[in-house]
């Protein structure tokens, strides 16, 4: 088998246009035929350079989030332009500074150019679009309406990108709050304490709380980097179990039952999955199938469970009120709302009803957590850090009272 290798080219298409992208072949005279044949005008064909480990480690290789977003709103205003898919791809790729934007358009030009289809294109890329995604632009190039498809899944991709980074901002704070009260305790237990060691020599009987702050700095300097190595052991331990399927169902399962973590995990998948459903329902995709592509959506092996069970009853002739009735995911507001949108054939709306009051209901609850988290966290780091301070002061006083 010959190796293949990447060559980065700029030139002109065959209406004058600048393009630039890079192109992958056996030899350098066999991409400059490639691209000609292609109707470019070649002003520059170079090998890529190949990237050592240590450089590749720092190489973004994919889209990101914010990437993919822009790249389908601008599709949709291209192609609701009139533009053709193909040139909009161009025009596209004639702007783009983004290595990973640049490969993903080149390469899809040149599929579409090859006469394929542009959601075959797209699936080449294994990593940077969703199933979801694949099936909406398949759909839309077989109903014609790309443009459309593609303004929802930008609609789409943004409010993932916000739900995202209000989860992120959601436990950010209680973090850094945790970091800075860990640094604190090793500090006082590493520095502090041990030089108040030579103020006890001699004392005949130590106060109780004396020794017990004595005792806790002296196993945390003998013992500190052993707890260190059994934390990172348990967490990696647990990252590789989460990485199995029963194991990442356990987890799953055991994370649900966590008081607030439950409610917040819940609200996520549910909007994820009532986004997807109503994304698909709005574009034509019948409803057993519409359960079945956003299943995917929903993150929690648990609750993706239930989903599935639904379908089996979907498959046996239920209704989907009946189906998602038995799901964690829907309160029974929900469920009415579902079943009065079945009943009346208004299914997206509802779908789209229950997203939008979802959202505002996760706003609203990662404010309010937020705003009760940030005085919690902060008494109990200056009870922890001022008591060791106070039982600090008693015991230079409780030496200094025994005359020593």
């Amino acid at each position: 088998m010959v190796d293949m290798m990447s060559f980065s080219y700029k030139g002109y298409d065959n209406q004058g246009a600048r393009v630039q992208g890079a192109i992958e072949s056996e030899s350098l005279e066999s991409a400059r035929l490639s691209l000609h044949q292609q109707g470019f005008l070649v002003t520059s064909l170079t090998k890529e350079k190949h990237q050592g480990f240590d450089n590749a480690l720092f190489i973004r290789r994919q889209l990101s989030n914010k990437e993919l977003e822009y790249l389908t709103s601008e599709l949709s205003l291209l192609l609701n332009s009139g533009i053709k898919i193909d040139k909009a791809l161009a025009i596209l790729n004639r702007y783009s500074v983004s290595g990973p934007r640049t490969k993903l358009l080149s390469g899809t030009l040149d599929a579409l150019r090859k006469g394929e289809s542009l959601s075959t294109a797209l699936s080449k890329d294994d990593h940077a679009f969703s199933p979801l995604y694949l099936n909406l632009v398949r759909l839309g190039e077989a109903t014609g309406t790309l443009p459309t498809v593609f303004r929802r899944l930008s609609e789409d991709i943004k409010f993932q990108s916000q739900l995202r980074e209000k989860i992120v901002q959601a436990m950010i704070y209680p973090a850094v709050i945790f970091a800075v009260c860990v640094l604190c305790l090793i500090f006082v237990f590493n520095y502090i304490v041990p030089e108040m060691v030579s103020l006890f020599e001699g004392v005949p009987e130590l106060p109780i709380y004396t020794s017990l702050l004595l005792s806790a700095s002296n196993w945390m300097v003998k013992y500190q980097w052993w707890l260190l190595f059994g934390l990172v052991s348990f967490f990696l331990t647990l990252f590789a179990a989460a990485r199995t399927h029963a194991g990442g169902r356990k987890i799953d399962e055991m994370v649900l039952k966590v008081p607030g973590v439950r409610r917040m995990l819940i609200m996520v998948d549910q909007i994820r999955f009532t986004t997807a459903v109503a994304l698909m329902l709005e574009s034509g995709v019948l409803i057993d199938r519409c359960l079945d592509m956003a299943t995917g959506a929903v993150k929690n092996h648990s609750l993706k469970q239930d989903l599935t069970a639904a379908k089996e009853k979907i498959k046996k002739g239920g209704t989907l009120t009946e189906a998602l009735d038995s799901s964690r995911l829907y309160s029974d507001l929900s469920i009415s709302l579902i079943e009065a949108g079945e009943e009346s054939g208004a299914l997206a709306q509802a779908f789209y009803d229950i997203s939008s009051r979802s959202r505002r209901e996760f706003e609203s609850w990662v404010n309010r957590i937020t705003s009760i988290l940030e005085p919690i966290l902060i008494l109990v780091m200056g009870a922890l850090v001022g008591g060791i301070v106070v039982i600090m002061l008693l015991s230079i006083v409780s030496v200094n009272d025994m005359g020593i």
